[in-house]
């Protein structure tokens, strides 16, 4: 079960990059519309796009339902990473962060604190068996990051 969380989670974050890849420009309107929040600072940023949110959830909830975890849940699971990653972007805003600027922790928590609560109230799972996928997430993300970037996956190495 954790593992299949936590490749639930890889899925939720790597097919946006993905998507990116295959359709480059095609369905790229950032989730913010451009809107700026009042410390005239972008909302989200330009990274964070329709295309990604749509392909983010619908793989994480094919994936889901292929292990047998059901759709409803993956697409559930899927949407609430996304959230988190929006939130991340949105305080890497406030903070005065450029997109895709590294912010350890704050990259990679969110996205995976909200779909593992999720898990927690659905699966009745414990709370050290979250924090484990948590903190194998993190761990993943930091190393992986770097290999996709050299393989021109991923835009920034982290």
């Amino acid at each position: 079960m954790l593992a299949l969380l936590l490749v639930l989670l890889i899925v939720a974050n790597g097919a946006p990059v993905i998507a990116r890849r295959l359709f480059r420009w095609r369905w790229s309107a950032p989730i913010d519309g451009g809107r700026l929040w009042t410390d005239q600072r972008r909302l989200l940023g330009a990274h964070k796009t329709w295309r990604g949110l749509v392909a983010g959830v619908a793989a994480t909830g094919l994936v889901s339902g292929l292990v047998g975890m059901g759709v409803y849940f993956g697409l559930l699971f899927g949407f609430l990473a996304l959230t988190g990653d929006a939130l991340s972007s949105f305080i890497k805003r406030r903070l005065n962060l450029p997109p895709g600027a590294r912010a350890t922790g704050l990259d990679q928590i969110p996205e995976a604190v909200l779909p593992l609560l999720l898990a927690v109230w659905w699966f009745s799972l414990g709370w050290l068996s979250i924090l484990l996928v948590m903190g194998l997430f993190v761990a993943a993300n930091i190393l992986l990051s770097p290999v996709l970037h050299r393989l021109g996956i991923r835009r920034q190495p982290h």
